[in-house]
């Protein structure tokens, strides 16, 4: 249960976060330079909605920028700092012809969690860069010195060849996983936008996550400050029926890359806080290599 929140957001403890393992990239990404992928085109549209065309936003020009890490605190119940979170544009560039970001999450927990729960996961998603459907999703658990690795190949004909070490996942076309899902959010333009909806296929089972506006500007105060925030509540639907296991909410800095905040998340067994802790500083992008 505690994984689950992990996938959404990732954070700090009170300790320095812990050195996270270093996955090599699939053989079919490509990193670009900076100046070679360009931003959304104004024409280009997100994937639609499983049911509601009209909850579709429009998308402007993604808000992501290469080596951006974020760094949360995840607080459970009344236990503070059980975990650290990060979440990582760890690049962009090309995946099976299309043009992609590389997103990633970790987590690990904390004494005195660690002591019951010992996790260590992280989380890779290849993404596409306008639209942010998945292309691939990763995920390597380490959970009580159990390691699980699991690759998903996305596809929503059949037709996809998978890599020998992937997984086909048949999904309905314009997918997200979850990291995708959560910048899809930040893409969003909610000064225009109420409602949304996306199929996300969490490496398991597909759902449909709807995700509303509730307050344009909410205050918000984490161990990184105090923000006015936009506050969205995100529900899960399995079948047209609404998930009774977890509700999340969500808030976005009213800032100019919509920096998330903080997630709220209501589980049968337990609520979590993910907190932001700090930003850390965005790397310089390298520049284009020449012959």
């Amino acid at each position: 249960m505690v994984a689950g929140v992990f996938i959404w957001m990732r954070a700090r403890g009170v300790q320095p976060p812990r050195p996270d393992t270093v996955s090599p990239e699939p053989s079919e990404f490509h990193e670009a330079s900076a100046a070679s992928l360009p931003p959304v085109a104004h024409d280009e549209k997100p994937a639609p909605s499983i049911k509601n065309k009209k909850t579709t936003p429009p998308v402007t020009e993604l808000p992501l920028k290469t080596g951006e890490v974020l760094n949360y605190t995840a607080n459970v119940s009344k236990l503070d700092n059980v975990a650290t979170l990060t979440l990582k544009v760890a690049g962009k560039g090309n995946f099976l012809g299309k043009n992609v970001w590389h997103l990633q999450a970790a987590a690990h927990t904390l004494k005195p969690l660690r002591i019951v729960f010992e996790l260590d996961d992280q989380f890779d998603s290849y993404s596409d860069s306008g639209t942010l459907a998945s292309l691939q999703y990763e995920m390597r658990l380490n959970e009580r010195g159990e390691k699980v690795q699991s690759i998903q190949r996305m596809t929503s004909t059949g037709k996809e060849p998978a890599s020998a070490e992937a997984a086909q996942a048949r999904v309905v076309p314009g997918t997200r996983d979850p990291l995708g899902f959560m910048q899809f959010l930040r893409t969003t333009d909610w000064s225009s936008t109420k409602q949304v909806s996306s199929p996300v296929y969490d490496g398991h089972k597909l759902y449909d996550a709807r995700a509303k506006l509730v307050s344009a500007a909410a205050a918000v105060g984490v161990p990184a400050g105090e923000f006015r925030a936009s506050k969205i509540e995100i529900h899960v639907f399995e079948n047209g029926v609404e998930s009774k296991d977890a509700s999340f909410t969500l808030y976005l800095a009213n800032d100019a890359v919509r920096t998330p905040v903080l997630l709220e998340a209501i589980m049968p067994i337990a609520t979590a806080r993910v907190e932001l802790v700090k930003e850390l500083p965005v790397a310089p992008e390298s520049k284009p290599k020449t012959e």
